[in-house]
């Protein structure tokens, strides 16, 4: 048998070394030391590490790359963000949409990003957005998975026509149903809001995804409602809170009983450590808080904890690449996820964690999974937060689809001329 391609001497995620992967027909034949065999294609990792390919489990690519349309955020806060992206939504084509998102896949893809769960608000009458990013799913199919999120981004019921939008969004084709109920006018109309969408969700088959007190409100408690519904309708591992970031403003008491609530709905977290660190504590003079959730609470009962990188270059933030590993590396700071095991759960929070939120089928380095997979200018996974590391090859159903070279400097220095590679500096551990 002729291989499409063959992986030889890799370091894998799970900290196996000297592996060779693989690929035939887009899946992964084989996971072991001494393949020998025939392949169209053959890629020496040389000790590097091969990991599962980078997934984002929150993301508004309706609005991303539209910084300084039709103005900046002057203030930086959230809610002068909604404020702006208001303005900007009259204007909005489906094309201008589409050319966009489109332009942030081909980055997303030059960073190992292939799996994306997007947000797209439907509180727009022409559902402008998801008529664009229903073209933009087609057309990146064959290398991204992207999930599209129902969003009433203006709330449910602040806003006068989001759940008719919704329903037909999801009639549409929209994968997942959305929320925001921090962002009604009450907290009863925030509850009743996550009542009815996961009723919605519930009926239809679906997952949920909701911006869950994205606040520094402490008494923003809609992810108890969250918890409280996934239970009522069975939707246990269906569901996901998003940002959650008055869970640190709130007391630890109430925290010592919300987090059992969340871990036994099987309700999944979702963390975006550049946009809360940006956007929340606002209001703070000093001392001021971090905003991020409370992310080793969560994983010490048990709780499936995702990054997301939510944003770049749009209303709420005029900054990001499409790199993961920036994202891993703020939510460990934030977090002061220090220990060397601290750092690789980090690396799982953007990659095997959002790919478990997002119901990925086939995602993994073992046999039978999909051939996808990043080949990084890093021995291991601690190495490649460290150095944001340089994504060398990128391979999707088997087939290399980017490739960036090895980053090095020389130094001319009149006494000892060099060549600096990032990854040869090495911590000595056990």
């Amino acid at each position: 048998m002729t291989l499409d391609l063959l992986v030889k001497n890799a370091n894998l995620h799970d900290g196996r070394t000297g592996i060779d992967i693989a690929c035939k027909d887009g899946r992964i034949e084989a996971v072991e030391a001494g393949i020998n065999a025939e392949a169209g294609e053959t890629i020496d990792a040389a000790g590097k590490l091969v990991s599962p390919p980078f997934v984002d489990s929150h993301f508004h690519m309706d609005a991303t790359l539209s910084l300084g349309l039709p103005r900046m955020n002057r203030s930086g806060t959230l809610l002068e963000g909604i404020a702006l992206w208001g303005e900007l939504k009259e204007f909005l084509t489906v094309e201008a949409v589409a050319e966009r998102a489109l332009k942030y896949c081909d980055l997303a893809v030059s960073q190992g990003l292939l799996a994306i769960r997007t947000h797209v608000d439907v509180c727009d009458d022409r559902l402008t957005g998801v008529k664009g990013l229903l073209e933009v799913r087609e057309k990146v199919r064959d290398y991204i998975d992207l999930q599209l999120v129902a969003f009433p981004q203006d709330g449910l019921y602040r806003s006068a026509n989001a759940e008719k939008n919704l329903i037909t969004a999801l009639d549409m084709g929209v994968d997942i149903v959305g929320g925001i109920p921090h962002f009604e006018r009450t907290m009863d109309d925030g509850a009743r809001s996550v009542a009815r969408l996961c009723e919605i969700a519930a009926e239809r088959g679906l997952m949920v995804d909701m911006h869950c007190d994205e606040t520094d409100d402490p008494m923003s408690r809609h992810i108890e409602t969250l918890a409280y519904e996934t239970q009522r309708l069975g939707l246990h591992g269906r569901v996901a809170g998003s940002h959650l970031t008055s869970m640190h403003s709130m007391d630890n008491y109430y925290v010592s009983k919300l987090l059992p609530l969340i871990a036994e709905a099987e309700v999944h977290a979702i963390a975006n450590p550049l946009i809360n660190i940006t956007l929340q504590g606002r209001h703070d003079t000093y001392p001021k808080r971090r905003g991020q959730t409370r992310v080793p609470e969560l994983r010490s009962y048990g709780v499936n904890v995702s990054f997301g990188h939510d944003c770049v270059m749009d209303p709420w933030y005029s900054m990001g690449s499409g790199d993961m590993l920036e994202v891993a590396s703020m939510g460990l700071h934030v977090a002061q996820m220090t220990s060397r095991d601290d750092i690789r759960y980090a690396y799982d929070c953007v990659t095997a964690h959002p790919a478990k939120a997002m119901g990925l089928e086939g995602y993994g380095l073992e046999k039978g999974c999909k051939a996808d997979f990043v080949v990084l200018q890093a021995r291991d996974k601690i190495e490649a937060i460290r150095l944001k590391a340089t994504r060398l090859k990128v391979v999707k159903g088997g087939k290399v689809i980017a490739a960036t070279p090895e980053r090095t400097a020389d130094l001319f220095l009149t006494d000892r001329p060099s060549t600096v590679d990032p990854s040869s500096y090495a911590p000595n551990e056990d």
